[in-house]
């Protein structure tokens, strides 16, 4: 990889985690009237989608995993930290996996990839505590995910887009 490049590669990740952190700090601001536990818009998952499609599996990954570690020690603890990692990387999975299928759109990756993340978290949370009633609040949560992972396709898919469009302009 020529030095060119590699300051291209290395911008798009900067970009990518700065995204993220502010979209992380961004959505700390955003009150959800639902009364049930555990929703939240996602914003930071539209990083995520976005990578998938400009820097590939392996960057995403590490994208995703700096940006559980910067996000949490900023806005969180340990716990959030662990529990942005059951669920990230268990959507990172699934969207990676169905992305390589080339047969579903980004919207429909980002949806699968909402719900994913969502029974990673909800899985998780009941081996903490020990107890299968937190599935309870699985039905709203997946609710949820339907509706975060729609708009994070969307917007995802413009973003996606764009920046592709602006890669091919500065790599000629």
């Amino acid at each position: 990889m020529n030095r060119e490049k590699k300051a291209i590669t290395v911008a798009l990740y900067g970009l990518l985690i700065a995204l993220a952190m502010v979209l992380s700090f961004v959505e700390t601001m955003i009150p959800i009237p639902i009364p049930v536990p555990g929703i939240k818009l996602g914003l930071a998952n539209l990083v995520t989608v976005v990578g998938l499609y400009l820097i590939g599996i392996p960057g995403t990954i590490a994208v995703t995993l700096i940006r559980i570690v910067l996000v949490g020690l900023s806005f969180g603890n340990p716990y959030s930290m662990i529990y942005g990692l059951s669920g990230s990387f268990l959507s990172l999975f699934v969207m990676a996996v169905l992305k390589e299928t080339g047969k579903l759109s980004q919207v429909s990756i980002s949806v699968l990839g909402g719900i994913a993340h969502n029974i990673g978290q909800i899985t998780f949370a009941a081996v903490i505590v020990q107890t299968p009633g937190v599935f309870y609040y699985l039905p709203f949560l997946l609710a949820a995910g339907c509706i975060a992972g729609t708009l994070i396709g969307i917007v995802g898919g413009i973003i996606t887009e764009r920046l592709q469009r602006a890669m091919r302009g500065i790599k000629k």
